[in-house]
């Protein structure tokens, strides 16, 4: 006998922090997404890659409410259904995410810049001229300090380094406590010392129990992140598993590293 559920009923419960099934997306016929699976544990970091066209994107437009799916489960911390929830939503829920340019206020110091994503009222005249208390104190002090921006805190944000300002993107994100990080490709065009320290810096957050998904193409960085591996191929997972598993995979390298 079928058992009929009803369209309104509560999504299942997952210990995984993110939870991804069968999820396909389509564009004018073209499969972007491709029924598939992937889950995130609390606190895990996990790296993607895979060729353009794989699905990346589209896969962190889907976690973040952009795209809907046109099948597929997306719950998020313990059940909820993210396919039913809008950005703004799907935002305060704790999921926030990093581009591939940084976005910051360059006409404000950095300090300014981790206090405008960390209060409440996000008008930049109220927050800047509000009292900071010595809780918000203490946490702006805190992220700097895992940021890598102490030393930085008093310049002004259109003065820094790109590596500089993808680091303060990050800690402006930080600031909003989200339970998972998106990152796209966060050390493109950064300096070889930039990246070392951005790969410090992702390793840092990861230990202070927020699940960071990371989506890049620098494959040294990957192997320097020591983490988890998903490859991505025409909307689906292609190799998971160690960088050396995935790498040596014959299809990864077929399809990615073309070696």
């Amino acid at each position: 006998m079928t058992t009929l559920v009803p369209a309104d009923a509560p999504a299942p419960l997952t210990p995984s922090l993110l939870y991804l099934d069968g999820v396909t997306v389509s564009f004018d016929g073209f499969r972007a997404l491709n029924e598939l699976s992937l889950q995130i544990a609390p606190g895990e970091m996990r790296a993607i890659i895979g060729p353009n066209g794989a699905g990346k994107t589209t896969m962190m437009d889907v976690i973040t409410g952009k795209t809907r799916p046109d099948t597929g489960e997306v719950l998020f911390d313990r059940g909820v259904d993210l396919t039913r929830l809008d950005e703004a939503a799907i935002a305060n829920l704790g999921i926030g995410r990093k581009f591939q340019k940084p976005t910051v206020f360059e006409s404000h110091t950095v300090e300014d810049n981790i206090l405008l994503a960390l209060k409440g009222d996000r008008r930049a005249r109220a927050v800047l001229t509000a009292r900071t208390s010595d809780q918000e104190t203490r946490r702006l002090d805190e992220i700097l300090e895992i940021a890598g921006l102490t030393a930085q805190r008093h310049r002004l944000a259109g003065l820094l380094s790109h590596g500089q300002k993808q680091w303060l993107e990050i800690g402006m994100l930080l600031a909003q406590d989200p339970k998972l990080l998106l990152v796209d490709e966060p050390v493109a065009g950064m300096t070889d010392a930039e990246t070392e320290a951005t790969a410090a810096l992702l390793k840092r957050i990861s230990a202070a129990d927020h699940s960071v998904v990371v989506v890049e193409h620098d494959m040294a960085f990957v192997r320097a992140l020591g983490v988890k591996v998903t490859c991505l191929h025409e909307g689906s997972v292609l190799a998971e598993g160690a960088i050396d598993t995935v790498s040596e995979n014959p299809r990864v390298i077929e399809v990615y590293l073309g070696r």
